[in-house]
């Protein structure tokens, strides 16, 4: 196998602002609101563009936050480095491993439900089968590298935001301009904010991807920052006013309706507007290019993160190994992916766990993000008031609402991960040299 070491191999940085949107908008996915329209419209009471917009607003703490560290650290290894930089090699070492269970979940899940939507459109085939040929394909794209994956990423974004417009429009004509666009997704007197919360709680989660950008800080052309930190608020906010707009219409198409399923009322919806070749249609769609979209970018961001863990001694130094051709880590990639595979083979009937972790894992990380801002500005002549004390503190309360709102196993479950994490720093990545990238990526 050819490959890239020595001191001086590093990652290319070949990427622009345009493919970083690309990137960041295909792990949310434009088409994200539908997997969770009939839930969150339960919750809302309706209100579900409402949910979504204030969703975007508690995520935009998190962004703001992720803007203002890709300035100060520039690495691959994301929260990891940031941590690092600001804490310290142990809140480092920590705040990578919490990321890498949001990050190692995440293909393991879209794989899982990319099954499940194949089975149901035939039953015959055991979701296994699925799983091991889907994330082979995905594997075979990435291993050619990141320009790769931008260019399926691209066609993939364009695709689903024609299928969203497709049902956007649908939704206008079935219910005419003026009751397409009535106010009931979007207020109500009085407001059942107990409901909207609730819904915002599942509509925070359609957001998470935007922050796997960061992790392409050693694939971008420009290693200031400024680009990196462009695109991650460009993504948050694109995704905003899409899924606000998109859910504005759907949701008025969905009042006065009975689903037989809320999970999948987005498919009888579609059928009621566009006619009966559209619940398939949708299903496919779902199963491949978006489960796609997801499964690929995601795939690149953890192998990065063990990629900058590896190079700095923190996990085995084998993983830091890259591609002489693809410049690509070709030894943290396939790790991840057999990782991927096991899981997703052995939960394959279990989603709710694996959601678990996901958002265990990211939301843990978010918090050490908001504390690497405030720490790393407390002291800086060049501190803002705005993004360096009350940005954070918002989005650390954001957080810990949302983290309130888990049930006591899946803290559990989270808490597991976490002792293990503390098990190998004592045992192995604490007694780790201090790498030279402490100093390259920091300003």
């Amino acid at each position: 196998m050819a490959e890239a070491g020595g001191a001086g191999a590093g990652l290319q940085g070949r990427l622009g602002f345009w493919h970083l949107v690309g990137y960041g908008l295909a792990l949310i996915a434009p088409t994200a609101p539908l997997n969770t329209l009939g839930v969150v419209w339960g919750k809302a009471h309706g209100l579900i563009a409402l949910s979504y917009l204030l969703g975007g607003l508690c995520m935009a703490f998190t962004a703001a936050s992720y803007a203002v560290m890709v300035r100060e650290v520039r690495s691959a290894g994301s929260l990891y480095g940031f941590a690092r930089a600001a804490l310290g090699p142990f809140a480092g070492f920590m705040g990578g491993w919490m990321i890498l269970l949001d990050y190692l979940m995440i293909p393991s899940l879209v794989y899982v439900i990319m099954a499940v939507a194949l089975g149901q459109l035939m039953p015959e085939v055991d979701r296994a089968v699925w799983i091991v040929a889907l994330l082979g394909f995905t594997t075979a794209v990435n291993w050619f590298g990141i320009r790769s994956t931008s260019a399926f990423n691209a066609v993939s974004v364009i695709a689903q935001i024609a299928v969203m417009m497709v049902l956007v429009t649908a939704g206008v004509l079935f219910l005419g301009p003026v009751h397409a666009f009535s106010p009931a997704p979007v207020w109500a007197d009085p407001l059942p904010w107990q409901g909207v919360l609730a819904g915002t709680s599942v509509c925070v989660l359609s957001f998470l991807g935007f922050d796997a950008v960061s992790t392409l800080a050693e694939d971008t052309a420009d290693r200031s920052g400024r680009t990196l930190g462009r695109a991650i608020l460009a993504v948050l906010a694109l995704a905003t006013v899409f899924f606000g707009l998109s859910t504005w219409v759907l949701g008025n198409a969905m009042v006065g309706r009975h689903f037989a399923s809320l999970d999948a009322a987005h498919y009888e919806l579609a059928g009621a507007m566009l006619g009966a070749w559209a619940r398939p249609g949708l299903a496919w769609f779902t199963a491949l290019v978006v489960g796609f979209t997801n499964a690929l970018p995601m795939q690149v961001g953890v192998a990065r993160v063990l990629y900058a863990m590896g190079r700095d001694g923190q996990v085995p130094t084998l993983f830091a190994r890259l591609h002489a051709r693809h410049n690509t880590p070709w030894v943290a990639m396939l790790a991840t992916t057999a990782l991927s595979l096991v899981v997703a083979l052995a939960f394959r009937d279990a989603m709710d766990f694996l959601a678990t972790l996901v958002n265990f894992g990211a939301l843990t990380g978010f918090a050490l993000l908001h504390v690497c801002v405030f720490v790393r500005f407390r002291r800086s002549a060049r501190r803002n008031l705005w993004l360096h004390v009350v940005s954070p503190l918002v989005g650390l309360a954001v957080i810990a609402v949302i983290l309130s709102g888990m049930g006591a196993w899946a803290l559990l479950l989270g808490c597991g991960w976490l002792a293990l994490g503390l098990a190998w720093w004592q045992g192995a990545a604490r007694h780790a040299p201090p790498p030279a990238s402490d100093l390259a990526y920091s300003v």
